[in-house]
C-alpha cells in the first residue's frame, strides 16, 4: 500500500521568525470562530444569552457560521443585522467589526471600532485601525498619540507601538520613533525590529544607519527574501553593486527563487539602481503588517493573519506583495474564488503576475476545474519554459490526475532548470520520487528520494516516505524503522508519520507495539481511512478480531481513495486479514503469470 503523505507547502518566506509571542497571540485571539474575541469588552453580564429575540438570535448563530468558514462580507452582514437592536452588546459589535475588517470593509469598520473604544478604551485592535486610518490619512499625530498609548506587552500591543513609531516618522519625530522601537523589549522579535528601524532610518534620511541595521538584520536571517531584497536595493542604491550582486547570488544559491529578488538582481546585473524598498511611512507600515500577518498565517490560517492583511492593503493599495499573502492565504482557508479575485488584481506588467496566474490555477483546480487548471499551467510553461513555479505546480496538478509519469518530466525541468545539487532542491527530488513511486518506477523512486536526503538529511517527510516506502516492500527494514523513529521525533503530533511508524512495527511483527503506535496515530487523525485499515490489521494479529472489523468498517465507510484499497478492505471484513492476504497472493502470482 503506497504511503498517502502530503507534499510540504512552498516556502513562503516574509520575515524572520516571531516565535513565543505569535502562539500566545493565536491562542488568545479566536477572533471569530469561538469566544468574544480580541480583547474582553467591560463586563457585561448578558453575554451570548443577552442576543434576544429568534430573529437576532438567528442572525449571531448564522453570522458566527458564516465566519467559521471565513464568508466574512456574509458574517459581517449577519452580525449587522442582530446588533440593530442592541447597539450596546460589546458581544455583538467586536463581532460585526472584526468580520468587517476582515473583509476589508475598513471604512465601514470605522465606526463600529470608535463604539468599541467607547465601550472599552483600551481595545487594542479597535485603536489599531482608528490609528491605522489615521495614518493612511495623514493624520500622523492623531495616529502616533492613540497608538503609542497602549502597552508592549501582547502582540497587539507591540503592533500599535510600531506602527505609532512609523507615525512619528511622518510627523518627522524620527529620534523619538527609533528610540520607540528600540525599546520594546518583546523575546523572539528583536530582528523584526531591528528591520523596521532600518526601514524607519531610511524613510527618516539616515541612509548610514539605514544600511548598518540592514546589514545586521541581513547577517541574522539571509534567505528571508524581504530582508534580502531591502538590503540588496540600498546597497545597490548607495553604489555597493558588487556587495548588492553578492547578497542576490547567495539567495539564488540555496536554490531559492523569488520574482521579487529576481527583478532586482536584473536591476542590479545591469548597474541600474533598483531604487528604494519603501517611499513613504504608510508603505513601511503596510510592511510591518505584512510580517506579522505571514507570522500569524505561515502554519495554519488565522482570522487575525487576514485582519492584518486588510490594513495593510488599506495602508498601501498597491502592494502587489500583500495582494498576494492575502490571497495565498484566502485559498488555504478555502475561499477559492475570493483569493482568485485579488489575484486578477495583480497587474499584467508585475513581476508578480505570472505567480498570481499560477496561484489562479490552483484554485481552479480546488473548485473542480482541473482540465483548466492543466491547461492554463502549461501554457504558462510554455511563454516562460524557465518558470520553476509553474513546472512545481502543473506536477502537482498531474500527480493529482494520476498522471505520474508526466508529473515527473514537470518535476525534471524544475531540477533542471533550479539546479539539482541546492539545498532546496531537495524538495523537487521528493516530488518526483513520489511521481516515480506512484508510476510504479521504483528503480527510478527510490534514488530521488535518497538524494532528497542527501540535500536534507533530517527532512521528516522524505525519512518517512523512504522508509514507510521500504517497510512495504520489506526492504531494509531496520533502516527503515530508524527513519521512521527518525521522523516521528522531529514530528512527535503528525499522524501520518506516527502511522507510518505503527506500519513498521506491524511489518516487523512487533504487533503490540504496532497497536499502541497506531491507536495514538488513530487519536490524531481519526478520520482518515488508511490509519484505521492499517490499526484493524494490528488489531487482528493480537487476537482483537472485533475490534479489527470494527476499524475496517471505519475505514471503508470513510472511502479510501488509495487504488484497490476498498476492495482489499471489503474483502477483510468478508473472510478475514489472513484469508484476504492468502487470496490477493494468489491473485498477484497469476497475474504475474
Amino acid at each position: 500500500m503506497a504511503p498517502k503523505r502530503a507534499p510540504p507547502a512552498s516556502d513562503r518566506n516574509a520575515l524572520p521568525r516571531l516565535p513565543r509571542i505569535i502562539a500566545a497571540a493565536l491562542v488568545a485571539l479566536p477572533i471569530l470562530t469561538a469566544g468574544v474575541g480580541v480583547h474582553a469588552a467591560p463586563s457585561n453580564p448578558r453575554g451570548v444569552a443577552d442576543v434576544a429575540g429568534p430573529s437576532r438570535w438567528g442572525a449571531f448563530l448564522s453570522g458566527r457560521e458564516a465566519g467559521v468558514d471565513r464568508r466574512y462580507d456574509l458574517a459581517a452582514q449577519y452580525f449587522l443585522d442582530a446588533l440593530e437592536a442592541d447597539w450596546d452588546n460589546p458581544m455583538l459589535v467586536e463581532r460585526a467589526f472584526l468580520t468587517l475588517i476582515a473583509a476589508g470593509e475598513i471604512s465601514r469598520g470605522k465606526a463600529l471600532a470608535q463604539r468599541l473604544v467607547e465601550l472599552d478604551p483600551e481595545h487594542e485592535l479597535a485603536n489599531i485601525v482608528l490609528g491605522a486610518i489615521d495614518l493612511a490619512d495623514g493624520r500622523f499625530g492623531q495616529a502616533s498619540g492613540r497608538l503609542a498609548k497602549l502597552d508592549t506587552s501582547t502582540l497587539l500591543g507591540i503592533t500599535a507601538n510600531v506602527l505609532a513609531a512609523w507615525a512619528m516618522i511622518g510627523e518627522g519625530r524620527s529620534e523619538e520613533a527609533l528610540d520607540l522601537v528600540g525599546g520594546i523589549d518583546q523575546e523572539g522579535l528583536a530582528e523584526f525590529l531591528r528591520f523596521h528601524r532600518a526601514l524607519m532610518a531610511g524613510i527618516a534620511g539616515d541612509q548610514k544607519l539605514s544600511l548598518d541595521l540592514l546589514r545586521a538584520a541581513y547577517d541574522s536571517d539571509p534567505l528571508v527574501f524581504r530582508i534580502v531584497e531591502a538590503y540588496a536595493r540600498a546597497l545597490a542604491d548607495s553604489g555597493q553593486f558588487d556587495r548588492a550582486r553578492e547578497v542576490i547570488d547567495n539567495f539564488r544559491a540555496e536554490g531559492l527563487l523569488h520574482p521579487l529578488i529576481g527583478e532586482v538582481g536584473d536591476a542590479i546585473d545591469k548597474g541600474v539602481a533598483p531604487g528604494p524598498f519603501i517611499d513613504n511611512v504608510q508603505q513601511g507600515a503596510a510592511e510591518m503588517l505584512l510580517g506579522l500577518g505571514n507570522a500569524l498565517g505561515s502554519d495554519t490560517v488565522s482570522d487575525l493573519a487576514i485582519v492584518f492583511m486588510r490594513l495593510a492593503l488599506y495602508l498601501s493599495p498597491d502592494a502587489e506583495v500583500v495582494s498576494m499573502s492575502l490571497a495565498d492565504m484566502l485559498e488555504r482557508g478555502g475561499r477559492y474564488d475570493e483569493a482568485n479575485d485579488i489575484y486578477d488584481t495583480v497587474p499584467v506588467d508585475s513581476p508578480l503576475r505570472t505567480s498570481a496566474v499560477i496561484g489562479s490555477a490552483r484554485n481552479l483546480e480546488e473548485l473542480g476545474e482541473r482540465a483548466e487548471a492543466i491547461r492554463t499551467l502549461s501554457n504558462i510553461t510554455t511563454l516562460h519554459p524557465d518558470n520553476v513555479e509553474a513546472y512545481e505546480t502543473l506536477g502537482d496538478l498531474l500527480r493529482a490526475d494520476e498522471q505520474y509519469e508526466a508529473a515527473a518530466e514537470a518535476y525534471s525541468r524544475v531540477i533542471e532548470v533550479a539546479g539539482g545539487d541546492k539545498p532546496a532542491a531537495w524538495r523537487y527530488f521528493y516530488l518526483r520520487g513520489i511521481a516515480y513511486e506512484r508510476a510504479r518506477l521504483w528503480d527510478q523512486a527510490e534514488p530521488d528520494f535518497l538524494k532528497a536526503l542527501e540535500l536534507n538529511p533530517d527532512q521528516p517527510q522524505v525519512l518517512n516516505y523512504l522508509g514507510y516506502s521500504w517497510v512495504d516492500k520489506g526492504l531494509h527494514l531496520d533502516e527503515a524503522l530508524q527513519m521512521i523513529q527518525t521522523a516521528v521525533d522531529l514530528r512527535p503530533t503528525d499522524g501520518y508519520i506516527i502511522d507510518s511508524l505503527g506500519w513498521a512495527y506491524h511489518r516487523l511483527g512487533r504487533n503490540d507495539q504496532a497497536v499502541e503506535t497506531l491507536e495514538r496515530a488513530a487519536k490524531l487523525m481519526p478520520d482518515d481511512p488508511t490509519i484505521n485499515d492499517h490499526l484493524g490489521d494490528a488489531f487482528w494479529r493480537v487476537g482483537r478480531k472485533l475490534e479489527a472489523r470494527f476499524q475496517w468498517t471505519i475505514a471503508r465507510d470513510l472511502g479510501p481513495e488509495e487504488p484497490g484499497q476498498l476492495d482489499t478492505i471489503n474483502l477483510k471484513l468478508e473472510v478475514g486479514l489472513d484469508a484476504a492476504l492468502e487470496q490477493q497472493h494468489q491473485a498477484d502470482a497469476e497475474a504475474a503469470e
